[in-house]
């Protein structure tokens, strides 16, 4: 028996059709990433929290250790965040950091002491995730 696959996946646009990272990031230099990447649709509300603005975007991409988000006006390099994640699977919380930016288009975020909470929804949600395609 197969289980129903999560409208979440839906679309197979990910960062794999995203620009490429910048120059001397250690996805350009090919370095592996330290978890799979899968192609995932969900909306995101992200909080910059040295300032509490608040910004809305979608989510590309996402991994164990962190996410690709479509955003038209991405935060600073640097920038430390809440990340509140919603699809139709729930809602996951986590501090997440800027890590690169593609101006006008996404980010990419490193999710940072994700409780283990959190991280047990994440797994279910990853669990059923085919990954993403490498380019």
């Amino acid at each position: 028996m197969q289980a129903d696959v999560p409208s979440f996946i839906q679309e197979d646009n990910a960062l794999g059709n995203s620009p490429n990272p910048p120059k001397g990031s250690a996805t350009a230099s090919g370095e592996r990433r330290k978890a799979p990447r899968y192609s995932f649709i969900a909306t995101t509300e992200l909080t910059d929290e040295k300032n509490s603005m608040k910004l809305s975007g979608r989510i590309m991409e996402i991994s164990r250790s962190g996410c690709y988000v479509d955003i038209l006006n991405a935060l600073p390099v640097g920038t430390l965040l809440t990340l509140q994640i919603s699809c139709d699977q729930g809602t996951l919380k986590l501090k997440g950091k800027i890590l690169y930016i593609h101006e006008g288009i996404g980010m990419g975020v490193v999710f940072v002491d994700p409780p283990d909470d959190q991280l047990k929804i994440l797994d279910s949600w990853l669990a059923v995730l085919p990954p993403a395609h490498a380019t």
